[in-house]
C-alpha cells in the first residue's frame, strides 16, 4: 500500500486495525486521530469505528475516516466471526473477567458429548438478554452505570442470528470455540446461556474477532505500529 496523504484521509480510508487487550474501541481511534492530524498539523479530521469491542477483547476493528465515515452504518451491519474461551464452572455478574466470579457450579457431568450437542441450540435466530454490564442504553443511561451503582434494571430479550457455532478444542473447565453472527450478537451472553444450556454455569474468557464481512484481522495493523508508520512516512516510503 503506498503512502497516505492528507486529502486520503480526509477523502476517505478504510483502516483495519487489531485492537490490542485492554484497549477501548475509542482509544484505538483516538490513537489514529492523533497520529493523522499530528503527521498533517490538521485541526480535525472525521472518524469513527465500526462496531465496538470491549477493552478486554482483541482483534478487528473497522476504522473509517473522512467521506468514509457515512460507510459506518453499513459496516456495522456486516456478520461478524469471533473466537474465543468460555471458562465453564462459574458465572460472574459481567458474563466476562471485568468482574469478580459470584457463583460456581458443578462441572462433573459436562462431557465432550454433551458440549457438542448443546451448541445445536444455539444455531440459527435466538434470543439474547444483554449483558447489564454493557454500552446500551435505557432511559438515556447506559447499563453499565446501572449495574455499577447496584441497581436492578428489566432488559429486554433480542433476536439475534447464529450462523455457525463451533466447539473447536475442549480442556475443562475451558473450551475454545469459533462463532460467526449477526450484528448486536453479544458474545458474552452467549457464553453465559450456553453454561446455563450444560446445567452448570460459564463465563467468556477470552475473545479475539477475526472477521467483519469480507475483512480479516489477518491483514490488520496494531495501533501503536499505524500511527509510528505513519509519522515516519515520507514522501515515498510504503505504510503497510
Amino acid at each position: 500500500m503506498k503512502s497516505l496523504s492528507k486529502e486520503d484521509f480526509l477523502e476517505g480510508q478504510l483502516l483495519l486495525i487489531d485492537k490490542p487487550m485492554g484497549w477501548s474501541s475509542f482509544q484505538a481511534v483516538n490513537k489514529l486521530k492523533w497520529a493523522i492530524r499530528k503527521k498533517f498539523q490538521l485541526k480535525k479530521i472525521k472518524i469513527g469505528h465500526a462496531g465496538t469491542l470491549d477493552p478486554l477483547a482483541t482483534g478487528l476493528l473497522l476504522i473509517c475516516t473522512g467521506k468514509f465515515t457515512k460507510k459506518i452504518n453499513d459496516l456495522q451491519g456486516q456478520v461478524k466471526e469471533y473466537t474465543g474461551t468460555i471458562t465453564l464452572g462459574a458465572t460472574t455478574p459481567s458474563f466476562d473477567l471485568e468482574t469478580e466470579v459470584d457463583q460456581t457450579f458443578p462441572i462433573d457431568h459436562i462431557s465432550d458429548t454433551l458440549i457438542q450437542e448443546t451448541t445445536t441450540g444455539f444455531i440459527g435466530e435466538i434470543e439474547q438478554v444483554p449483558p447489564v454490564f454493557s454500552a446500551l442504553k435505557k432511559d438515556g443511561k447506559r447499563l453499565y452505570e446501572y449495574a455499577r451503582e447496584g441497581k436492578e434494571v428489566e432488559i429486554k430479550k433480542r433476536q439475534v442470528t447464529i450462523s455457525e457455532f463451533e466447539i473447536t478444542q475442549i480442556n475443562l473447565p475451558e473450551i475454545e470455540f469459533r462463532v460467526v453472527c449477526s450484528k448486536g450478537t453479544y458474545i458474552r451472553s452467549l457464553a453465559h446461556d450456553f453454561g446455563k444450556a450444560l446445567q452448570s454455569g460459564g463465563h467468556l474468557s477470552t475473545l479475539r474477532r477475526t472477521k467483519i464481512g469480507d475483512y480479516n484481522v489477518d491483514i490488520a495493523t496494531d495501533p501503536n505500529d499505524f500511527a509510528d508508520m505513519l509519522l515516519d512516512q515520507g514522501d515515498s516510503s510504503d505504510l503497510n
